[in-house]
């Protein structure tokens, strides 16, 4: 079989899909299915128009929050917290035991954890001259 390698900044959907279902069939095989779910929060002005949110997915009985975003004019009213807590309680709805979420913000880094967040990873330079910091919480199932 005669291989190349190729490198792309423009892959086709259809290739990513292709990537992620053969990961996730490995992935099915080695630990068992994940599950994987979206999840989202959104925050919406009078005009419903969006003003914060998060992303992200629940699977193998974690949330993650990939991403959390507030307005300026929302920010230092712990509408982040807000949002955390209706995740939170929708993964454990789903079953999840854990939530994780990573930022390169120091300030944010201190909203997750007045959350409960505890840092358990950091990747210095990530940007350069910031620190990535990775920081989980454990949830409470009822």
């Amino acid at each position: 079989m005669n291989m190349t390698l190729e490198t792309t900044a423009d892959p086709s959907p259809k290739e990513l899909a292709f990537l992620g279902e053969g990961l996730s069939a490995f992935n099915d095989s080695e630990v068992g299915p994940a599950n994987r779910k979206v999840l989202a929060v959104f925050v919406r002005d009078e005009h419903r128009a969006v003003v914060g949110g998060i992303s992200g997915y629940t699977a193998w009985g974690w949330l993650y929050v990939q991403w959390l975003w507030v307005d300026e004019r929302l920010r230092g009213q712990r509408m982040a917290g807000r949002m955390l807590d209706a995740a939170e309680q929708e993964a454990v709805a789903r079953g999840c035991h854990g939530a994780l979420i990573d930022t390169f913000n120091p300030q944010a880094a201190k909203v997750y954890e007045r959350q409960g967040y505890r840092p358990f990873g950091v990747l210095p330079d990530f940007p350069v001259g910031r620190s990535r910091v990775f920081l989980q919480k454990k949830l409470l199932l009822d």
